[in-house]
């Protein structure tokens, strides 16, 4: 397997994750707390995983991160991506599975500008015609 530690940063609309991951007790901390006490939201925790049950890995790595900026599901996505990117780097063979269900691939999707003479991005404001 891989003998040293391995560096990825995710993002995901305006969150960036930072992950390291060694082998050694199974254990994910974020932001210096547990992952059950970081993410109290059962998809979200489901999400940071998707990584490691993917690739069948779920227990045999410890994991390290940072996450700031965004929301609560803009940091989970970017901190599945951080961990998907950082495993590639651990062993190039996850490369396949990962990629085929999109986990490589950062999601370009953030929240468009409001626009000038108008409510929002794409709302206007009320138009009267009498």
């Amino acid at each position: 397997m891989i003998s040293q530690r391995h560096y990825a940063t995710g993002k995901r609309k305006y969150a960036i994750a930072r992950a390291w991951i060694e082998p050694g007790p199974p254990e994910i901390t974020v932001n210096g707390r547990a992952l059950d006490h970081y993410f109290t939201l059962l998809a979200h925790r489901i999400q940071v995983e998707t990584p490691l049950e993917l690739t069948n890995t779920r227990g045999q790595f410890r994991i390290k991160a940072s996450v700031c900026g965004g929301g609560g599901a803009g940091q989970a996505g970017a901190l599945r991506h951080a961990i998907a990117k950082a495993l590639v780097k651990a062993n190039p063979d996850f490369r396949a599975t990962l990629k085929k269900e999109g986990l490589l691939t950062r999601d370009p999707r953030v929240k468009e500008r409001k626009k000038y003479g108008q409510k929002g991005a794409r709302s206007r404001f009320q138009y009267s015609k009498r």
